[in-house]
């Protein structure tokens, strides 16, 4: 059974940069499917990981672990004897995101994994957990219909996962920790789970993050009703960092 789900280029265009995307609690390499999609439209190699398996009792043996997944993950992405195509991104929701934060704050990444830049999509903020059943945990992730959908009808998702809180540790070392790759942090306005001042904070402490806020958007900020508009705004990112984060389109005038 394939440890990865790949979401290849258009054939004949050259790949852009690869993308490696880390999923949440009780997700499923599925659930990005439709954004695997979507990036890989836009010229990029997407690699959809499994969830990070974290041991509150032993974060820094879980990091480890997660780190050399990650980076066999990077590796095996290479179609050529020069590793994976850059810029190599790492994208993370949820505690993917949290982990992708606490691994490259600790320092230590092993090489094939460094990354050029990290999107990391609903950090949840300290003790925050859903409650009730599986109704009330699709409410706080999503208000989009496929998504709800695709949550529901995937044998693989852990109905009750985001009930357990994340370890208090684990979100200390993603917010102290220091990301010196740029950063892109998304967060929805509707997010139940997120700690917004938490999160402008860490922004505002990174040498090179820009927080970006979903109007409407729920706990699962990558899947939900705004999920073209969130996939456009990390394309952007993407070929800014391309172009040494030189934004690629500015406004000179707007009547809007």
């Amino acid at each position: 059974m394939t440890e990865y789900t790949d979401h290849h280029a258009p054939e004949g265009l050259r790949t852009r940069g690869t993308v490696v995307v880390v999923p949440g609690r009780g997700e499923t390499r599925a659930t990005y499917s439709r954004l695997g999609r979507r990036l890989a439209a836009d010229a990029y190699r997407v690699r959809v990981v499994d969830a990070p398996g974290l041991d509150g009792r032993d974060l820094e043996g879980s990091l480890t672990r997660f780190g050399e997944q990650l980076a066999a993950a990077a590796e095996d992405s290479a179609t050529g004897e020069n590793g994976a195509v850059r810029p190599l991104v790492l994208v993370g929701a949820d505690t993917g995101a949290v982990a992708v934060a606490a691994l490259l704050g600790r320092g230590g990444v092993p090489s094939a994994l460094r990354p050029d830049a990290v999107v990391l999509a609903g950090i949840p903020g300290g003790g925050a957990a859903a409650g009730g059943g599986w109704e009330d945990e699709l409410d706080v992730r999503t208000s989009c219909p496929a998504h709800r959908d695709t949550l529901t009808e995937d044998t693989g998702t852990r109905r009750g996962a985001l009930d357990q809180a994340v370890p208090e540790a684990l979100l200390t070392a993603a917010h102290d920790g220091g990301i010196d790759v740029p950063a892109l942090l998304l967060v929805g306005d509707a997010d139940p789970l997120a700690d917004r001042d938490a999160l402008a904070a860490t922004a505002k402490s990174l040498p090179r993050a820009r927080l970006a806020v979903v109007r409407d958007a729920h706990h699962d900020v990558l899947n939900d009703m705004q999920h073209r508009s969130v996939a456009a705004e990390t394309v952007t990112f993407l070929e800014t960092l391309r172009n040494g984060l030189v934004p690629v389109v500015t406004v000179d005038s707007s009547a809007w």
